[in-house]
């Protein structure tokens, strides 16, 4: 049958999930570190997949740290590059049980440097063994431009080491 064409998968078509992606991830059998953007915060999961369900094993958002010492005033910047690099600091120290995975960014553009491999490293620096290279990783320069974040960042991850 020549001129037949295809169906796109629902979720394909909204843009919403890439099921390549998501064979090679479920094929991994390693918990999923899944990373979210929201208009106003970002989301961090992880996620163990059993018999064709995903359980949801630890959940954690910026919106958290303003619980953990983040100030009001800087309420506007829960999508900084600091708050990233504390949500994934913020997200091994909440699952205590699960210290490795797999990375799952969904459809998010993977930039060097960018948000979401701040959270990488957050995550790295509180002992959590995900495979990424360190040259894609924004360096401590990048992370403390200014010294209150530098300042916030020491006092927030002094706070959850306790």
């Amino acid at each position: 049958m020549k001129g037949v064409q295809r169906t796109v998968r629902r979720r394909r078509y909204e843009a919403r999930t890439d099921y390549k992606a998501r064979l090679y991830l479920l094929t991994s059998e390693k918990p999923r570190v899944v990373f979210r953007k929201t208009n106003r915060y970002l989301l961090a999961q992880i996620v163990v997949s059993e018999i064709a369900q995903d359980k949801v094993v630890c959940n954690v958002s910026t919106k958290d740290l303003l619980n953990h010492g983040w100030p009001d005033k800087l309420k506007g910047s829960l999508k900084s590059l600091p708050a990233a690099y504390l949500l994934g600091y913020l997200l091994v120290n909440k699952s205590k049980n699960i210290k490795s995975g797999i990375l799952d960014l969904g459809l998010i553009r993977h930039v060097p440097k960018s948000r979401t491999y701040a959270f990488v490293k957050g995550l790295k620096d509180a002992g959590f063994d995900i495979p990424c290279k360190e040259d894609v990783m924004p360096d401590e320069t990048q992370l403390n431009k200014k010294p209150e974040t530098a300042k916030l960042i020491n006092q927030i991850k002094g706070k959850l080491k306790q």
